[in-house]
């Protein structure tokens, strides 16, 4: 668990004032509580607060080299390290300790930008080079550690892990992107190409930017991506072998631990098959813990008992303002996924017994195991078989096919959308649409089929800004660190180039990885059809919400900046309570973006 914060000029050299480092790095603290520290010399500022997980004797961070000639900040998990540490020191390198920070350094010192390919984490990091005077700042492949960045008027570039760290600056203008509320509109959340403050940017997963004193700031420069344009050949025994090598790689390779370490456990059979791997390969239970929700009993159980796991479980319940306040308060920018609500409570059970846990998100994007993915394999079935004339008549089955994932995905249409808009608003955006960047994304994609497609768009899409923004964000705020096995980027390259029979069959996802686990897995596990975790949130609007949801016809930043039109607003809102329509989906994201324009205290 790391926070990391700084301050880099372009195109000049002024000083760094280490108050300002210190004043952007007091928001992270819960990131790091143990300890934090700030490094400055001319044109440039580090920070770093740390809370030591795997080491007790870590280096201390902001990390120098021997020479002094380089400083670093690392917020991630190098999952590879240890073998990293062997070659690096058969190459010459000086390394003292086992911390990732020294091995990380080490690499860049030899390597240089080359140095991401050679890593296999989690990771944000920022490196400067005192004699090139540059400043290299890099994010994982998937994008599980964040790096926010924003351009000053002094010249100089803040980072940091979280927008907070930025929002401290005393130079950012806090004014509101109308392009980020159209897209958290039409997803539920501010996807990574965009901040909802204007002129703030994530830095996007598998990039890097190699920044200098005597030059405007570099763009980002991709050093990885996912393919889907290769098909593995071979007999489907053998390439079963090799996806479990993979697999018990993963997740052996993310057991590596000084402190507890457990796994999350729900009714899927891809934690059960993390927690399969693990108990194989440790000497002690493994520690399991899951949710129970109204009156359900736990269907782990039977995972916990096949594999004589320490599990605890815990009924929970949340009430409507306490969900809103809880997920407003754990994301800066508005994020309506109740999915974040579960994490985060499941993290605070798993925080009782682990401080280190292995989650099974990110299976169904790598595995192919989304309804959205397996419907646009069948529709794109069946499109190879309709006549061309036929097709051309149901464009929303059979059109652009980046508009009708953008349609399955996203819960608010554009017509919706647009219906609500104020009419400055729409003049605003312009013909501008929150689905146009899905589109350029999958424009030129490696892909080879809709399916492919439908993987990609959620691996590079949805993945970093939804679903690793959820996982850092809630786990953070309970001092846990999670992990992802199946973000392992060996296994997902390794998965992206099966068959698309061996990815999906039957009309059943994850094909290959329920074949591969039959024989650690009972049959009725691996068919069992997931039960998930969704919040009363219609019923909520006409109880415990009632009072909020009215509010939005009057609210000063939904309708007094004109955004959105009063009048749709309430005659959406009373329909809904009436019951005479079901508008939750549209109206809890509004409550969402409400409350979260008030956090921000920001300007239209």
């Amino acid at each position: 668990m790391s926070g990391i914060a700084g301050i880099f000029h372009c195109g000049t050299i002024k000083p760094v004032d280490p108050a300002r480092v210190e004043r952007m790095l007091a928001p992270l603290a819960y990131r790091g509580p143990v300890s934090s520290d700030v490094w400055t010399a001319p044109g440039v500022g580090l920070g770093h607060c740390h809370l030591s997980l795997t080491d007790p004797d870590v280096t201390s961070q902001p990390l120098h080299s021997a020479d002094e000639r380089h400083a670093m900040s690392l917020d991630g998990k190098i999952y590879n390290s240890r073998e990293l540490r062997k070659e690096l020191i058969g190459l010459g390198a000086e390394i003292r300790t086992q911390d990732d920070a020294e091995i990380v350094l080490a690499a860049y010192r030899h390597w240089g930008t080359g140095c991401l390919t050679h890593f296999n984490g989690d990771f944000a990091l920022a490196i400067y080079d005192k004699v090139e005077r540059t400043l290299f700042l890099a994010r994982d492949r998937f994008g599980a550690k964040p790096l926010f960045t924003a351009m000053l008027s002094d010249g100089s570039l803040a980072f940091a892990s979280e927008l907070k760290g930025i929002m401290a600056h005393p130079l950012l203008r806090r004014e509101i992107d109308p392009h980020a509320i159209e897209d958290f509109m039409a997803w539920g959340y501010v996807p990574d190409h965009r901040c909802i403050l204007r002129g703030v940017e994530k830095l996007p997963a598998g990039h890097f930017r190699l920044l200098r004193h005597d030059a405007q700031p570099a763009e980002p420069k991709e050093y990885w991506d996912i393919s889907f344009a290769e098909r593995r050949k071979g007999k489907t025994k053998d390439i079963e072998a090799e996806l479990l090598y993979h697999l018990r790689q993963a997740v052996t390779s993310r057991m590596t631990s000084e402190v507890p370490l457990g796994a999350f456990l729900s009714d899927d059979p891809e934690s059960a098959s993390i927690v399969a791997m693990m108990a194989e390969a440790s000497r002690d239970p493994v520690l399991t813990c899951s949710l129970l929700h109204g009156d359900k009993t736990s269907p782990d159980t039977q995972v916990a008992q096949l594999f004589a796991t320490n599990h605890t479980s815990r009924r929970v319940s949340i009430d409507g303002n306490q969900a809103i306040d809880e997920l407003v308060d754990m994301f800066d920018e508005p994020f309506a996924y109740a999915a974040a609500l579960q994490t985060w409570q499941l993290g605070q059970l798993a925080r009782e017994n682990a401080t280190i846990v292995l989650v099974s998100d990110g299976a169904d994007e790598i595995m192919a195991g989304n309804g959205w993915q397996i419907s646009q394999h069948r529709m794109e079935k069946v499109r190879r078989i309709m006549p061309d004339g036929l097709r051309d008549r149901i464009p929303v089955l059979f059109g652009n096919a980046a508009e009708i994932y953008a349609r399955a995905v996203g819960a608010v249409s554009p017509e919706q959308r647009r219906v609500l808009h104020g009419d400055g608003f729409r003049r605003q955006l312009g013909d501008y649409r929150a689905e146009h960047q899905l589109g350029a994304l999958l424009k030129g994609a490696p892909v080879r089929s809709g399916l492919d497609m439908a993987q990609y768009a959620d691996i590079k899409f949805r993945l970093p800004g939804n679903i690793l923004a959820r996982l850092d964000r809630t786990s953070m705020a309970v001092g846990l660190e999670l992990r992802e096995p199946f973000l392992d980027h060996h296994l997902a390259e390794f998965v992206a180039a099966l068959p698309e029979r061996l990815r999906v069959k039957g009309g059943q996802g994850k094909y290959l990885l329920k074949k591969a686990m039959g024989r650690y897995l009972p049959d009725d596990l691996l068919s069992r059809k997931q039960q998930g975790f969704a919040l009363p949130i219609a019923q909520w609007l006409r109880g415990s919400l009632q009072g909020r949801l009215r509010a939005l016809s009057t609210s000063a930043t939904l309708v007094g900046t004109g955004w959105f039109d009063r009048a749709q607003l309430s005659r959406l809102a009373e329909a809904h309570i009436a019951g005479r329509s079901d508008h939750s989906q549209l109206l809890w994201r509004l409550i969402i973006l409400d409350r979260s324009m008030k956090r921000l205290g920001a300007g239209a």
